[in-house]
């Protein structure tokens, strides 16, 4: 049995917020969270480096 902070569902709306993340990162944020601070993380970690937005990205959608 997992804790509930650990069950994340999937619905079938994610589907072009990931392919937007696996694109453009920001824009699977933007979709999933609208402008905040989850925003700002995202274009910061994505010009750092491409792959750590898509994880973020992934991550938002995932959690959210």
């Amino acid at each position: 049995r997992f804790p509930a902070y650990l069950k994340m569902a999937i619905t079938c709306s994610d589907i072009p917020k990931f392919i937007c993340a696996l694109l453009l990162p920001p824009v699977g944020v933007f979709l999933e969270k609208g402008c905040g601070a989850d925003l700002i993380i995202n274009i910061v970690l994505t010009i750092l480096g491409f792959i750590p937005g898509v994880i973020h990205a992934c991550f938002i959608i995932c959690w959210y």
